[in-house]
């Protein structure tokens, strides 16, 4: 059976889009126009996968709303925002309300595409045992490549699809300075300087939160990051 998705998305064209380009590659999507009206479907059938824009109509932040009334609802339900308003506050809003990847408009439908599968599939490897787990260890850090998960000293820290990959792209070869390009290639992104510096502090963030003494990625000035071996 086709996998499920809602998108939240106000621009009636833009959701158009979306719901034709998605249902064409497989899966069965349906498109609403407003918190309410997704709300009250949602109510009597949940989707698998929610994209969210964060503007809805007259509700400025009413994506963030929906996001917290689903997560209150379920804790594993793939959310994605995906959003003109990509500053730095309203990242982090956005994944402190708990969606698993935030994604700007222009980002290409391929990508968008990726990123889909890369949650279905770590929502499939948390279901079920994986027999032959990809494990990655260094020091404290502990990375589970299936299940897309990362503990520091035996605790997780919450990344979403987009930070697993890039810390996935530094821990593989500790030591080798990763540039923009090559992070941006293993997390099948396509972004700016800027986006993929806001990300390895995000990343950073969530680390220190786990551990204040957290330093195990360093910036090389000029030429990009490394995992310290």
């Amino acid at each position: 059976m086709a996998r499920a998705i809602a998108i939240v998305e106000d621009e009636p064209s833009i959701r158009a889009n979306y719901v034709e380009a998605l249902s064409r590659i497989g899966y069965d999507v349906r498109g609403f126009a407003s918190r309410g009206e997704a709300s009250g479907a949602f109510a009597n059938r949940m989707p698998e996968l929610v994209i969210i824009d964060i503007g809805l109509g007259d509700e400025p932040e009413g994506g963030f709303d929906l996001c917290r009334e689903l997560r209150a609802k379920s804790a594993t339900l793939p959310i994605i925002f995906l959003t003109a308003r990509d500053s730095d506050f309203d990242v982090i809003s956005g994944l402190r309300l708990g969606a698993d990847d935030y994604l700007s408009k222009d980002i290409s439908f391929h990508q968008l595409a990726a990123r889909i599968g890369a949650l279905f599939r770590r929502v499939e490897s948390q279901k079920a045992p994986v027999e032959a787990e990809t494990v990655v260890e260094h020091g404290p850090l502990k990375l589970e490549a299936e299940r897309m998960r990362v503990t520091w000293n035996d605790v997780e820290v919450p990344l979403t699809v987009t930070e697993f990959w890039m810390v996935h792209t530094l821990v593989r070869f500790p030591g080798h300075v990763k540039n923009r390009d090559q992070l941006m290639r293993d997390a099948e992104l396509v972004v700016d300087d800027a986006t993929i510096t806001s990300h390895i502090k995000r990343i950073r963030k969530k680390f220190l939160a786990v551990d204040p003494d957290f330093d195990a990625i360093e910036t090389v000035h000029g030429v990009g990051y490394r995992w310290k071996p």
